[in-house]
């Protein structure tokens, strides 16, 4: 297939419409009207393909029709192990041209091992029934391993796919509104990930909500750059299928090598003038631990909507982020903080833009003791600071809740409920599951905490990792932060606060990823930080010191409490607890 080697335009040629439209297959004909598209670079950003949506229209539509040559019908689903590449692309939009359920899957970077990875892989293909999957060339070696045993019509490579003849006769069928267009899967951790079931309608008004009222975008002039998985709901849904939905032009990296070469993103931006582009807080602090050389070029003024999502906002970091790029044009009023999740499709609130971050600073004590976010610049007391993540998208509803299902005022911290037209339909073939988090009036028990602030959201941490010792409320966060913020040695991710039982006794344990060989400089991390625990959060904690890059993480790269916990009790760290 003969590839482009010239980047799409910025600019499409065409009206922008945002997201109007009854399907993602009616979204790229549009699209295909004009001249913007999907740009596919190296790891060292140099441009390997450019895919004008015109192409993957035409493209996509030749792999609609040979998946259902295959044997496949509508509703049928698809596994994608999601490259960030136009194999990607074209089958996933194929699959919304024969409405067959794409539910794309996770590479092998975010996991232990191989075993590990094709145990959960396997797990997502089982639970989304797939009949057919694709694998990528990176991993082809593996194929069998992950698709052994599973009834399939196909199993294989996206060129095997492409061999596949067209079968004279085949029709694509009428996609509706009320169809399902993919499979998200959550990022799970004490179990397999079950698949979010996202239908045309939610995929489209969450896209519209995204770029209509949460970004804004401009008639002309804004491009995205990425190098978010597509895998995840942020890179899917926020740099894959909504910049497409308003035809917008999209620059790819790969999410492999973000890690290592981090500054090849803002590179990018630089090179392109990327207007919007997204990262959760640890790949602003890569940034800030690779700074450009002293000679570099790097312009980064046309940034104008530097978002953050996808985990707990970290707002020191962007802080040094913003102090350490601005001499490269960065504007920190470009900080747009959001709120969302996988079972909204992707996005339920966004912070104002051109204000950049704004911050509640509480009484941590009295958070922690009676849910009530008071506000306080005493340097006497212990203080959290929160950054708020905007108002609820128009046309959605979120309310704040107490254990007995009472409303909550402004400052009164509780479980967050939201409600609107991007709630998923529910988890994929799991009835009980989505019973527990959706009800019959459509309101969504996100497993968030958090509390209002001026009408704009605040989430301050998970249901399910909150520890509760003596009537006080322990967020494992504020743990993980105090120590990130006093040992200079430790990153963002460095640190997994949980409770285990022990001789009945309810324990907290810090596990330490500590990269000291030296065995006085461990022994002393363990007693200065444990120090710093009691003597800042008043609590006795067992620190644990675990090898560099052990402490297990999610498909989206967040730090998985209850996976290493579950390491911990099982031995994995090489002692007993």
């Amino acid at each position: 297939m003969e590839t482009n080697k010239h980047p799409t335009p910025t600019d499409s040629g065409l009206q922008r419409r945002f997201g109007d439209f009854t399907s993602l297959s009616t979204a790229l004909d549009y699209a295909a009207q004009g001249k913007s598209g999907i740009n596919f670079y190296s790891a060292k950003g140099v441009l390997l393909e450019s895919l004008p949506y015109s192409d993957l229209q035409q493209q996509a539509i030749h792999v609609a029709k040979q998946l259902l040559s295959l044997g496949l019908k509508k509703g049928d689903r698809l596994a994608i192990i999601a490259e960030s590449d136009s194999d990607f692309s074209r089958i996933f939009f194929g699959c919304q041209y024969a409405g067959i359920i794409p539910a794309p899957m996770p590479l092998p970077v975010a996991f232990a091992g191989k075993s590990s990875y094709i145990d959960t892989l396997r797990g997502m293909i089982s639970n989304s029934s797939a009949t057919a999957v694709v694998i990528p060339e990176t991993i082809q070696s593996w194929t069998q391993e992950i698709i052994n045993g599973f009834p399939l019509l196909f199993g294989g490579s996206p060129a095997q796919l492409n061999e596949i003849p067209i079968q004279s006769n085949i029709e694509l069928p009428t996609i509706q509104p009320d169809d399902l267009s993919y499979l998200q899967f959550s990022s799970g951790s004490t179990r397999f990930p079950i698949g979010v079931a996202v239908t045309q309608k939610s995929c489209l008004a969450n896209a519209h909500a995204i770029a209509y009222h949460g970004l804004a975008v401009k008639e002309i002039g804004d491009r995205c750059v990425s190098w978010l998985p597509l895998y995840h709901d942020m890179g899917l849904v926020g740099f894959f299928l909504t910049p497409m939905t308003c035809q917008l032009t999209i620059d790819l990296l790969p999410t492999r090598d973000f890690a290592r070469r981090p500054h090849v993103w803002l590179d990018l931006i630089s090179r392109n003038k990327g207007t919007l582009s997204y990262s959760p807080s640890f790949g602003y602090e890569l940034c800030i631990r690779r700074l450009p050389a002293s000679n570099s070029e790097l312009n980064l003024s046309s940034w104008r909507a530097a978002g953050i999502g996808g985990d707990m906002i970290r707002s020191h970091i962007l802080e040094q982020f913003a102090e350490q790029y601005e001499k490269y044009g960065f504007n920190p009023k470009a900080f747009v903080a959001s709120y969302g999740m996988a079972e909204a499709t992707l996005a339920l609130s966004f912070a104002p833009l051109n204000e950049g971050l704004k911050t509640d600073t509480i009484d941590l004590n009295l958070l922690e003791t009676s849910r009530i976010a008071k506000p306080t610049n005493d340097p006497n007391i212990i203080t959290r600071t929160f950054t708020l993540c905007g108002p609820i998208l128009p046309n959605h509803e979120i309310e704040i809740r107490d254990d007995n299902g009472k409303v909550l005022t402004e400052r009164q911290a509780g479980s967050v409920y939201v409600r609107g037209p991007s709630i998923m339909r529910g988890y994929f073939q799991k009835e009980q599951e989505t019973a527990l988090v959706l009800d019959k009036n459509g309101w969504l028990k996100t497993g968030d905490l958090g509390y209002l602030l001026n009408n704009q959201i605040i989430i301050i941490g998970r249901e399910k990792d909150l520890i509760i010792i003596n009537g006080r409320n322990i967020w494992p966060q504020d743990l993980e932060w105090a120590a990130e913020h006093t040992f200079p040695s430790l990153r963002s991710r460095d640190v997994a606060v949980f409770s285990v039982d022990k001789n009945d006794q309810e324990v907290v344990v810090a596990l330490v990823q500590c990269r000291a060989i030296n065995e006085n400089e461990r022994k002393k991390l363990q007693e200065e930080m444990a120090s710093l625990f009691r003597k800042q959060n008043g609590i006795d904690v067992a620190v644990l010191l675990v090898p560099p890059h052990s402490l297990p993480q999610t498909s989206s790269g967040k730090l998985t409490r209850a996976r290493a916990r579950q390491m911990l009790l099982k031995g994995d760290f090489g002692f007993q607890f």
